[in-house]
């Protein structure tokens, strides 16, 4: 029998992942309007889905794995190689963020969404392996690659 949510449910569920998905569609596709685009498909699957969690990290695990899912269709959709990349269209206060944006920018896919989910949703190296279908030691070694990457990018950039 399928789950029947409540709206509050549901609108609680995207309240609480909301800044998750977002944050990681973004690290994605580098463009608002673009991550903007792969949150709502990723919202609108957990709507027809309806999936049950086991607990709060299994349903963050959840929706990080069909955010990175997402973006990922997203980004190899064939219109895409039409339109002109813009720059980011996101401008932090301090220039250090800006800098480590930049950097950031510059690291191919997969070492972003490694250091993404490394750093910025704290999951460990076996988690992050599990999200993005990987072995764990193909997660370690993506890591220590790109921060020696991003060490060079930013070395280079300062000097």
């Amino acid at each position: 029998m399928r789950n029947h949510k409540s709206n509050e449910e549901y609108e609680a569920i995207i309240r609480t992942h909301a800044n998750a998905v977002y944050r990681l569609a973004y690290s994605y596709t580098r463009n608002q309007t673009d991550a903007e685009d792969v949150f709502q498909e990723v919202f609108l699957r957990y709507w027809k889905k309806k999936p049950d969690f086991e607990s709060p990290e299994h349903a963050k695990a959840w929706f990080l794995k069909v955010t990175a899912n997402c973006a990922k269709s997203f980004l190899t959709m064939p219109w895409r190689k039409y339109v002109e990349l813009s720059e980011p269209d996101i401008i932090f206060n301090q220039p250090k963020e800006n800098a480590l944006d930049d950097a950031l920018r510059k690291l191919p896919q997969y070492y972003r969404e490694v250091i993404h989910l490394y750093y910025y949703e704290g999951y460990k190296t076996d988690e992050i392996a599990g999200i993005l279908n990987r072995r764990p030691s193909t997660v370690r070694t993506q890591l220590t690659r790109a921060r020696e990457l991003l060490a060079k990018i930013l070395q280079e950039e300062s000097s």
